[in-house]
């Protein structure tokens, strides 16, 4: 499991890979760490938020990080994830420990956003407080980062929609809906390899 200063240590060396500063659509996803109180040793856990059902939507249900399309508003990218984090899950980041930046991500077919731009940044927050969802996401909740790594959470994800194609998910919850897979996996997958904790099934495929 990784320590919170492997993390910095790991995070401070990356230098990321951004895309297309250009790009007309972008979005942006916070990571949020806190630590995990009730087992102490420097333990952290990580927030996922599921998105609420919505038709048209193309993240409806989806495992995810809190986070949303970058605005004309917005400064940075890396403002529309604090601003997002705020209205999705009511914490502010304004006090928080700024770890790092992963790599951008491209969205693909499946998401329903190809071409879309993902951003991801990494905060580590003391004391968090109390978690307000909006009407964006269904649920929220602190999951252990070691599980995360753990192998037999490591499961096949079927997507229905292309005729049941498999992609790596971890479960994070119930098993029936609350499996993180497609670029939130991803952005997992980068975070853990960059602090030197590779996840049990790495997906080669981005």
């Amino acid at each position: 499991m990784p320590s919170l200063d492997q993390i910095r240590r790991g995070l401070s060396q990356h230098r990321p890979v951004t895309l297309d500063p250009e790009q007309t659509r972008r979005a942006a996803v916070a990571m949020l760490l806190r630590p995990a109180s009730r087992v102490g040793g420097g333990a952290q856990e990580l927030l996922f938020i599921e998105r609420a059902r919505r038709e048209g939507d193309p993240w409806s249900g989806h495992m995810a990080l809190p986070g949303g399309r970058v605005d004309a508003g917005d400064e940075t990218s890396r403002r529309a994830a604090e601003r997002e984090t705020l209205e999705e899950v009511g914490l502010t980041l304004d006090g928080a420990e700024r770890l790092g930046r992963l790599d951008d991500m491209q969205g693909h077919r499946v998401s329903g956003v190809p071409g879309m731009v993902v951003s991801a940044f990494v905060y580590h927050v003391v004391e968090p407080g109390p978690i307000v969802t909006n009407h964006e996401v269904q649920d929220a909740f602190w999951f252990p980062v070691k599980g995360l790594l753990e192998p037999e959470r490591h499961v096949d994800y079927p997507l229905l929609q292309i005729g049941g194609q498999r992609f790596p998910g971890i479960q994070v919850g119930d098993p029936d809906r609350q499996v993180v897979w497609g670029l939130t996996y991803r952005f997992l997958e980068i975070f853990f390899e960059i602090v030197g904790h590779p996840l049990p099934n790495r997906w080669r495929g981005r």
